[in-house]
């Protein structure tokens, strides 16, 4: 299953969650839209097919990069939550 997302669609998701103001329990409790988890499932497989395209492999980088943030903005949150 193909699921078209513009990589910058998950950028915007990410820019209005933070634009709308975060606390450290809304940054542990946020997840991407179904859509941009389906894509991003499409392109692990894909991934591990072999059968990426160049501009896929990019899209996947992209994705890997902005869980990497995500995943280090929790744990951060998760530091602020115990100290509190």
């Amino acid at each position: 299953m193909t699921t078209s997302v513009n990589t910058s669609k998950v950028y915007d998701e990410i820019i209005d969650f933070i634009a709308a103001g975060t606390t450290p329990e809304s940054v542990v409790k946020f997840q991407l839209s179904d859509t941009a988890k389906e894509r991003l499932e499409y392109l692990v497989y894909q991934h591990k097919m072999g059968e990426l395209t160049p501009e896929e492999k990019k899209e996947l980088d992209h994705f890997l990069t902005l869980e990497h943030i995500m995943i280090l903005a929790k744990a951060k949150a998760h530091q602020y939550l115990k100290a509190e």
